[in-house]
């Protein structure tokens, strides 16, 4: 055997057993600015501690546009990782288009009726266009459990399909670790909710528990029949309280949170009926004496006495004439009605679509010699003002075109979130029936509690279904009884909030996650279009040819002698 066919057996069999290893062993080097390809810790901590088999099932393959190749291709890439990191994580690939038509229709038939709805694309098929459709979803199952998660952000008004994708690509790490979790983990969490104050009935929030029992248990306490509330409430949810709360009923959420525990406050400065408003020639909202004002001061925040008016809102229905003897109804803006937007980049509203809200007021961060942390997460947008209390309300101001210079207050914060070492409101002040109940429990005062969640929001219409007693039937959250239609931004913000105050491995990490998109300045490609296809295409055929000069060169020295 001669010595060249020697080396390239050699060479071959170094090259068979590198891909054999590759296939194997999965590793890559980041080099990317914004680290788009590396984990971050919290997802490498919960991946590595699966242990038992979850299949992802992603029907993203086939025949796909440009932007859905990459999005398959992102998704392919992350499930391959979490697959390198856990071998208990598998993933496939499948095309739900495939095959003859009555299996494609079966298959279809079969994913309706899990809720799986196609996103229609219009595609050129050699010279005509054709319309495909495409599930941008994985399905993550263990066992007879299983969640869908959608792997395609919402269209939006005003925001480009490329972005869309690109915001996709962004929060594929926190979608897929979140969904793993979910049917991982056995234990249910339990979200709690507050009654005996007049708070948000059952029927009234029918539609948010039953969007969360899938992954959450849900009940209600009366802080009245109770003398502690149980570690086992991982979130507490007080919805509108219309009665002042007694000092026990504060005394025993506020030793709730010193020992950890966590609050979704949605608490409501007014009460405001805009069917009273409709009735009356001007209307003054009732106050809500919650007697929560002090006790929220301490926690590091201030309900000002106000209501907020943005030009950017819902709209609501009048009647402006009478034709044939029927009213003539036109829509319009009512400012008391804000559409919210994210206030930061946090975690819980990242890419969170339009949150519909009625009559709020703001929510001031206060100074504090707590260890905590302040995060605006709902906000008016910048044309925004606001009437402070006693006003008067009424429908003579849709009668006027909005004066845009009038709304200059700025963005108006509805809902804050904070995080950190809490100061009780009962330090230094606990009352003899305070010691008793404490007693009674065989429990001690905590006047600081450790690294805890609060959320302060104002208005509790956020989270409210309307309920129709005749038919039994619930609205969505978020749904509009004038528009008729709901705005998808009011349940996600509460779920993603909710999923937040539970995340003991800090998976939300991902989800603050940015891929920035950097666009082609299209005029300079234009201009230097030829000194590019020259670098690509005629530089490395130049070096090819030099370097065959050079080797004959070489050769023909070597064998001339």
């Amino acid at each position: 055997m001669s010595k060249k066919l020697i080396e390239i057996i050699l060479v071959l069999g170094v090259l068979i057993v590198i891909n054999v290893l590759a296939s194997y062993f999965y590793t890559h080097l980041d080099l990317t600015e914004d680290k788009r390809f590396t984990l971050s810790d919290s997802s490498v901590d919960m991946i590595d501690e699966v242990d038992d088999n979850i299949f992802v099932q992603v029907l993203l393959d086939g025949e796909l546009e440009a932007g859905f190749k990459r999005l398959r291709n992102a998704t392919g890439d992350m499930l391959r990782e979490f697959n390198s990191l856990n071998g208990n994580i598998a993933y496939e690939f499948v095309d739900p288009s495939a095959g003859n038509l009555e299996k494609i229709n079966r298959t279809r038939e079969e994913l309706k009726n899990i809720g799986l709805t196609p996103t229609r694309l219009s595609v050129m098929d050699g010279k005509e266009t054709v319309e495909k459709y495409i599930y941008p979803y994985a399905l993550i199952s263990r066992g007879d459990r299983r969640t869908i998660v959608s792997l395609l952000e919402e269209q939006r008004m005003g925001v480009s399909n490329e972005l869309i994708l690109n915001n996709s690509v962004s929060m594929l790490e926190y979608k897929l670790t979140n969904g793993i979790f979910k049917v991982w983990n056995e234990e249910k969490p339990n979200v709690v909710f507050t009654t005996g104050n007049g708070e948000l009935s059952e029927m009234e929030t029918a539609f948010l528990e039953r969007s969360l029992r899938q992954y959450y248990d849900t009940g209600r306490i009366n802080l009245d029949s109770l003398y502690k509330i149980d570690a086992g409430a991982d979130v507490l949810i007080v919805a509108r309280p219309q009665e002042e709360m007694t000092q026990r009923s504060q005394f025993i959420i506020d030793q709730y949170v010193m020992n950890g525990g966590k609050v979704i406050w949605l608490v409501e400065k007014y009460f405001v009926n805009v069917d009273s408003v409709a009735q009356y020639q001007f209307y003054v909202p009732r106050p809500l004496e919650s007697g929560l004002e002090d006790m929220f001061f301490r926690y590091g925040v201030k309900y000002k006495d106000n209501v907020v008016l943005d030009l950017e809102c819902s709209t609501i229905p009048q009647v402006v004439g009478d034709q044939g003897g029927k009213p003539q109804i036109e829509f319009f803006n009512y400012f008391y009605h804000p559409l919210l937007q994210a206030g930061s980049s946090h975690p819980i509203v990242k890419n969170l679509d339009r949150v519909n809200v009625q009559f709020p007021s703001t929510i001031e961060q206060i100074s504090s010699k707590a260890n905590i942390r302040h995060t605006p997460l709902l906000q008016s947008s910048q044309y925004s003002r606001f009437q402070m209390f006693p006003m008067r309300l009424s429908f003579d101001i849709l009668r006027y075109e909005p004066e845009p210079d009038k709304f200059d207050k700025g963005p108006q914060t509805v809902a804050m979130l904070v995080e950190g070492e809490f100061d009780s409101y009962f330090k230094n002040r606990v009352s003899e029936n305070m010691r008793s109940t404490l007693t009674q429990i065989d429990a001690e005062f905590v006047e600081k509690s450790p690294e805890t969640k609060q959320m302060f929001v104002s208005d509790a219409d956020l989270i409210r279904n309307i309920f129709n007693p005749q038919t039994n039937q619930v609205s969505p959250t978020g749904y509009n009884r004038w528009e008729e239609k709901a705005y998808k931004g009011n349940l996600d913000f509460i779920v993603n909030a909710i999923d937040y105050m539970v995340d003991d491995y800090g998976l939300a990490d991902a989800r603050s996650k940015e891929i920035k998109l950097h666009l082609l300045n299209t005029i300079k490609a234009s201009e230097e279009s030829s000194f590019w296809k020259f670098i690509n295409l005629g530089l490395p055929l130049l070096f090819l040819g030099l370097f065959a000069m050079l080797y004959f060169f070489i050769r023909k020295r070597k064998y001339a002698q």
